[in-house]
């Protein structure tokens, strides 16, 4: 037996070695290849060797240079997913630091907000804090921000202050992870409040205004500019700080990505401020023919608000049989969309095919939100990697085609997922929000009809009160500026400048009642 088992190592020793050897010879042709640029061979290669070598090291390092092969060859998804086998390997993997680096890079390349700010979040534990540290101080930047981000989603807000605020001036990502820093801050759900409210909301406003002075390049500064408008709008209107808040939404570029939502809640702050003409001069731009199909409900409930707290009667029955004109149908419409019980997967088909059965605006509104953008971007992408996998002959035959498209498959499923539960949450608030204003606009008609009764009663004659009052042109902001009426044509270099002026139709006691 002894003699058996001696001979047995003897004849395997060479074979290790020579094992060995080949592992080192594969791994310096692969290697060569991809410094060359013939990457669908060096990917071949290296694939054969992290799944078979004998080699621990060369597997490992060939695991890094498969996802930069697939990196360089344009195929961000592959690469993703192979640097993330790496990092969910753990810090122990020799190249664990480099694939967190790859994972950050092909974030970038993609803008992609789901999949990888969930792999960093997942792998940034305290254990590997110290290992994380040594990252290029950019890279790191960017951890932080990404981590920041889901840790903000799930409302472990002190968590994501610590990470925003880590982030250094000189970063590329500084200004959105101080704008992020100020809706951290500015969240009525952040601990210390309200006992702390005066100074989380000063760090807010700091956070915003940094946002907007950042200095050097910034990824996507000008949209970053226009949130942290945004967010400085309804951080002073929380406060009640109207003049503020309105100056706020109005520096919001004309014609911007984000310009129609700062004329909505610019009416707003202008209600509550008691500039009714200002706030029908945001909503008379929101409802001009550029915004025609937007879904915005709410911004209607507003106008016939303002119209009421003027006690003009006749026009907030106008603006309300407009709404249900407009809005009615989409409720009944969207009605067998509204389930509890609809799967993701049909609900994400819903919105990412042509739409034939959802309300218009509906579709556009679920559709052209950020969050499913990036989700049928992503799975555009990883439909041309499956077709880049099967149609590259060199990869035919090899045990790459298949376990690729298997695993693009699987991210493929997994972004459905993601975008399916997104949309059959907006499709749950839209019906939500069409109840709840359909629910508004009913309580204003009846409490309009109320007043209207006890001006009868009270024997006012509102037409002789309205009569007798002029409307006089609103108040110029300058020299430059001119007066226009307006007579039923939008015009674009008109339209974000309304300005309404206003009769009221109070008698000084009811008046008083109507701004309780």
């Amino acid at each position: 037996m002894h003699r058996l088992i001696l001979a047995t190592f003897v004849v395997f020793a060479p074979l290790a070695a020579s094992a060995q050897q080949h592992d080192m010879n594969a791994y310096n042709q692969a290697l060569a290849s991809l410094n060359a640029g013939k990457l669908e061979d060096a990917a071949s290669r290296f694939f054969e060797l992290a799944s078979n070598a004998t080699d621990s090291d060369v597997r490992d390092r060939s695991e890094l240079y498969l996802a930069q092969a697939f990196a360089r060859k344009g195929m961000h998804v592959s690469a993703l997913v192979t640097y993330a086998q790496i990092v969910k390997a753990g810090p122990t993997h020799p190249s664990y630091l480099q694939a967190v680096e790859g994972l950050v890079d092909v974030q970038q390349k993609l803008n992609e907000q789901n999949l990888v700010p969930n792999l960093l979040d997942k792998a940034y534990t305290p254990e590997v804090e110290n290992q994380f540290v040594k990252l290029p101080r950019e890279v790191l930047a960017r951890v932080n921000y990404q981590v920041a981000t889901i840790r903000q989603r799930r409302g472990k807000f002190e968590e994501a202050r610590a990470l925003l605020e880590s982030v250094p001036s000189d970063s590329r990502i500084y200004a959105r992870a101080r704008y992020l820093l100020g809706v951290v801050l500015a969240d009525p759900h952040f601990p210390g409040r309200p006992t702390e409210a005066e100074k989380l909301d000063a760090d807010a406003l700091a956070a915003f205004h940094a946002a907007l002075d950042a200095k050097g390049p910034q990824l996507g500064h000008d949209e970053v500019k226009q949130l942290a408008q945004l967010g400085l709008g309804r951080l002073h209107y929380g406060r009640h700080e109207y003049p503020r808040s309105v100056a706020a939404y109005e520096a919001v570029p004309r014609y911007a990505r984000f310009w129609d939502q700062a004329l909505f809640e610019n009416g707003f702050a202008r209600f509550q401020g008691e500039d009714f003409g200002g706030a029908l001069g945001s909503l008379q731009a929101l409802h001009a023919p550029q915004f025609e199909g937007a879904f915005q409900p709410e911004s209607w409930i507003l106008k016939a608000t303002v119209y009421y707290y003027s006690c003009l009667f006749d026009e907030v029955k106008t603006t309300l049989a407009a709404y249900e004109k407009l809005y009615e149908p989409m409720a009944k419409q969207l009605e067998p969309f509204a389930d509890e019980n609809m799967e993701l997967l049909s609900a994400y088909n819903l919105v990412a095919a042509e739409n034939r059965r959802l309300p218009g605006p509906v579709y556009l509104w679920i559709r052209n939100n950020e969050r499913i953008q990036d989700v049928m971007r992503m799975i555009a992408q990883v439909d041309a990697e499956k077709r880049m996998v099967n149609e590259e002959s060199m990869w035919r035959g090899t045990g790459m085609a298949p376990e690729m498209g298997s695993s693009l498959e699987e991210v493929r499923g997994t972004l459905m997922q993601i975008g399916g539960a997104f949309a059959k949450s907006r499709l749950l608030e839209a019906a939500q929000n069409l109840r709840t204003f359909a629910d508004q606009a009913e309580i204003i008609r009846v409490q309009t009809a109320l007043d209207e009764k006890d001006l009868l009663l009270a024997g006012v004659d509102q037409k002789a009160l309205l009569k007798s009052q002029s409307i006089y042109r609103p108040k110029m902001p300058g020299a430059a500026w001119n007066y226009w009426k307006f007579q039923g044509e939008f015009w674009r270099d008109e339209i974000g400048y309304y300005q309404y002026t206003l009769k009221r139709g109070c008698p000084a006691k009811l008046q008083g009642q109507a701004q309780k």
